[in-house]
């Protein structure tokens, strides 16, 4: 491979927090080898429209704790083409760019990796999505701090829940995954989690309404958004017509994706997107970077995109047994 001199750095997809941290360690170490950074703005669509611009130490001083992303992000369903593809294969190159590196969730590495497949050039990234369903790190970046922002919410919905004795089903991102449910609910005292990974057992939740009505007047249920029982809204209409029990819904929405990163967050983020100029330094490429146990791991694309990253059933057992 040769000598990489200048790389690009782009977020894409959905926001997370961290992922500016993270911008400022793939700056700070590239330039410390002395490699010029261009900051891609607006994701994959910006690599096409050679929307750059150089980064330099002071351009990314004072937004390690900064949520969102300065480079912004964006949807770019033409970089899914041939044509888009080249089109930003030919920006780069015209740019002087030997290398990229994209933060960003499963679409992002599936990009990624197609990309530098078809053109040989190397790309490696690093997760960031607040779902945390990537496969090849435990945490991605911006998870712990979606979790301790939903977190600070239902805190205060419980509040009311138990000066009113009501019901709450609390929504939660995660279409496909249910890490963010998983977690919330077991730190938050939830009575029943609904995520898309188990299929939602109506006569489970209807036990538990059943055993703790003469003991419990309120109750908190954290529902992802993506289970097979519809959403928050559905599920509790569900119960509703089985035990006349009234409800409030809370969809906590894109709160979750806002917000400064916690501590945790932005040292993974400083730790991985640093990783990832050393991976390119290296001559390693079409892989993402993740934390395992503790310890750095390098996945390609394709594995930390498409194999499926598997919830703790154990967590989720004893989420149940906590609850009874």
């Amino acid at each position: 491979m040769p000598e990489i001199k200048t790389i690009g750095v782009l977020t894409a997809g959905g926001d997370a927090p961290g992922m500016n941290a993270c911008i400022r360690a793939v700056t700070r170490v590239a330039r410390h080898h002395d490699i010029r950074v261009l900051g891609v703005e607006h994701g994959f669509t910006g690599l096409m429209a050679g929307d750059y611009t150089e980064l330099i130490r002071s351009s990314v001083s004072n937004i390690i704790q900064r949520g969102g992303t300065i480079l912004k992000s964006a949807r770019t369903p033409e970089f899914h083409t041939p044509e888009g593809r080249k089109k930003a294969y030919d920006c780069m190159r015209a740019a002087g760019m030997d290398g990229l590196v994209v933060i960003g969730g499963d679409g992002t590495a599936s990009a990624g990796g197609i990309f530098c497949a078809e053109f040989d050039i190397p790309v490696v990234g690093c997760p960031g999505t607040i779902d945390n369903d990537l496969f090849g790190t435990d945490h991605t970046i911006g998870f712990d701090t979606a979790i301790n922002t939903a977190l600070e919410s239902i805190d205060k919905i419980r509040d009311t829940a138990d000066a009113f004795e009501r019901t709450f089903y609390i929504e939660v991102m995660g279409r496909t995954s249910g890490f963010i449910a998983l977690d919330v609910g077991l730190s938050c005292g939830a009575e029943f989690i609904a995520i898309p990974e188990n299929q939602t057992s109506l006569d489970e939740l209807l036990k538990i309404f059943k055993n703790q009505r003469s003991t419990k007047r309120s109750n908190m249920i954290i529902v992802a958004e993506g289970d097979d029982a519809g959403g928050a809204f559905k599920l509790a209409e569900k119960v509703k017509e089985h035990t006349g029990i009234d409800y409030r819904v809370a969809i906590l929405g894109h709160v979750q994706r806002g917000g400064s990163p916690t501590a945790r967050d932005r040292i993974l983020a400083s730790k991985l997107g640093a990783a990832a100029v050393e991976a390119l330094v290296n001559g390693q490429s079409n892989i993402m970077t993740g934390e395992v146990n503790g310890k750095l791991s390098l996945t390609p694309f394709t594995e930390a995109a498409e194999k499926k990253k598997p919830v703790d059933t154990i967590l989720f057992e004893l989420t149940k047994v906590l609850a009874e």
